[in-house]
């Protein structure tokens, strides 16, 4: 299988200063040599709790910080040095309700971000009219984004993040603050991208969530990669015998025996 993401050594440290009248500078090392790499067409979990990593190696990955040390490429493009080449070919969900005009009706916005990426607006009419009804939004596409509920933001956010028809799609936290209906529609809506042939990783406190769309995922530990696998083969290794137990409760194991290492 192609690898369309391959990150080797990653690492990325901060410089910050504490103290309030003789202020010193502090290292701080957000991620610390992982190591790991995701295959077209897969849906791989970033987890772990707050502070591990998760996010600044996902901003790592769509351009939005170098590394510190280390290789990371996307799509076989570094993603320091070829940041441009890159960005036309990937995007990025936001959870919460960020990253949406909540003045313009939905479909204003999908055309407000078509013209972003440059998109011939002759082109783009049908890929919005199919957008819409992916995430079924066609029957409130002309209201205001402010009248919506969350679940159906979410939904909006997912249609603006495939505009450009991405290659891989980043997902953080998709379905944080979303009722169980509003959440099980989107993880619908992300299988459902899967089958389109897209690239996804997401990142997701909800643990039963990983265990039903990833096909593999990487627990990070402080700036590290405690493990790496299929939900099943995690479930079955720290989950208890025959992997009875949740991904929750082998989540909870590894992070505690990480500790205990420490």
């Amino acid at each position: 299988m192609e690898k369309v993401i391959e990150v080797q050594g990653l690492k990325r440290e901060y410089i910050t200063k504490t103290g309030w009248f003789r202020r010193k500078q502090k290292k701080v090392t957000a991620v610390n040599g992982i190591d790991f790499s995701v295959e077209r067409g897969e849906i791989f979990g970033l987890l772990g709790e707050n502070g591990a990593g998760k996010t600044t190696t996902i901003k790592i990955l769509i351009t939005l910080l170098a590394p510190t040390e280390g290789s990371c490429k996307v799509l076989g493009m570094d993603t320091y040095q070829e940041a441009k080449k890159i960005r036309p070919k990937i995007n990025f969900i936001f959870g919460g309700e960020q990253g949406v005009y909540r003045r313009l009706s939905a479909r204003d916005n999908l055309k407000y971000f078509a013209g972003l990426y440059k998109l011939s607006m002759a082109d783009v009419e049908q890929r919005i009219e199919d957008l819409l009804e992916l995430v079924d939004l066609q029957q409130d596409s002309d209201r205001k984004v402010e009248t919506y509920s969350k679940g159906m933001i979410q939904r909006l956010q997912i249609a603006r993040g495939l505009i450009n028809d991405p290659e891989i799609i980043f997902m953080d936290e998709p379905t944080i603050g979303l009722d169980p209906l509003g959440a099980t529609m989107l993880r619908d809506i992300i299988k459902k991208m899967k089958q389109n042939g897209k690239t996804i990783l997401l990142t997701t406190h909800y643990l039963q969530e990983a265990d039903e769309l990833c096909d593999h995922i990487g627990i990070m530990n402080k700036g590290k990669m405690a493990a790496m696998d299929t939900p099943e083969n995690i479930k079955n290794k720290y989950g208890g015998k025959n992997g009875n137990y949740s991904l929750e409760q082998a989540f909870i194991t590894l992070i505690s025996d990480k500790e205990k290492e420490q």
